[in-house]
């Protein structure tokens, strides 16, 4: 081929990649303001991650109520299907390390999970006392939980990876009158996206592939082509040894009318660190560290 021939090819290329870029940046939309967000104060959000884990015990109605009473800004929660189809909030697909009972939680139905201890292994002291064993901790369903803190804002993070699931969780919103007050996550994508379109007025946070693509299109500075589908970006601050909160991120995020919530973060300088970084909000076992020092953040301004 001679080479003017195949210079003006190459031409022709980057000019309809050029287009094609500039067609992407003039139909790209932001992410558009939600309910959700309405009544947040300008400083980190204190997402209280299952409740506060080292607070209380993880995900019960003593730990989401403890949460409320310290003014945690947001309560985090798990949902899963029993074997008879209840929702109930749990993180781990077993019982065995919550509670004094063993078995799927898939595999159990709802009277079966109400028999068991859900505080007896919660121990604050490397298992010297276990204070919340015998009290009456059960693992509630989310009907529950979204009944009992029907002012308060939650993520809901979908275990169940089914568009059935996504389904159901998107009807006991709606029917709890919560629609604007929850925001859902999944790492699955397919299963986000499921919720998506039976829920389109619920909020929800990127996926693992959503968000992996956003970092990277953060890296190469393109995320003026992003229309994402999520109000929020979850992500932690490094994840398999790579630094994932950068200023960059944090930049092309406020671009595209994306919120940034940080997991989970349990320990002051960190805390300082992203409150620095400008994320917010912070998922964390222990909302009242996160409380305690964005509380001096407002009283230094």
């Amino acid at each position: 081929m001679p080479a003017p021939r195949a210079l003006r090819l190459a031409l022709l290329a980057l000019l309809a990649a050029g287009l094609a870029w500039l067609a992407a940046v003039l139909l790209a939309r932001p992410a558009p303001a939600h309910p959700f967000f309405a009544a947040e104060r300008p400083d980190v959000q204190v997402i209280a991650h299952r409740g506060g884990a080292r607070l209380r015990p993880e995900e019960t109605l003593e730990a989401f109520d403890h949460a409320a009473r310290l003014g945690a800004d947001i309560l985090d929660l798990d949902a899963r299907a029993t074997a008879d189809g209840a929702i109930v909030c749990l993180h781990d697909a077993s019982v065995d390390r919550t509670t004094d009972g063993s078995g799927l939680v898939a595999a159990l139905t709802l009277a079966d999970l109400r028999r068991l201890d859900a505080g007896y292994r919660w121990t604050q002291d490397e298992g010297r006392t276990f204070p919340f064993r015998g009290k009456g901790l059960q693992v509630p369903t989310l009907e529950e939980v979204l009944k009992r803190h029907a002012r308060s804002r939650m993520v809901i993070e979908m275990k169940v990876r089914t568009p059935d699931f996504a389904r159901s969780l998107c009807s006991l919103a709606r029917d709890a009158g919560m629609a604007q007050r929850v925001l859902v996550a999944s790492f699955d994508h397919a299963t986000l996206d499921a919720f998506r379109q039976a829920c389109p007025e619920v909020a929800t946070s990127m996926s693992q592939r959503e968000a992996q693509v956003f970092w990277l299109l953060a890296r190469l500075r393109l995320t003026a082509a992003a229309s994402p589908d999520a109000v929020a970006l979850q992500v932690p601050e490094r994840f398999a040894g790579v630094e994932v909160l950068t200023p960059a991120l944090m930049t092309a995020a406020r671009g595209r009318n994306l919120r940034v919530h940080a997991w989970t973060v349990n320990d002051d300088e960190t805390m300082r660190r992203l409150i620095a970084l400008g994320v917010d909000g912070m998922m964390t076992d222990r909302p009242d560290r996160l409380l305690a020092l964005s509380g001096m953040v407002r009283l230094s301004r």
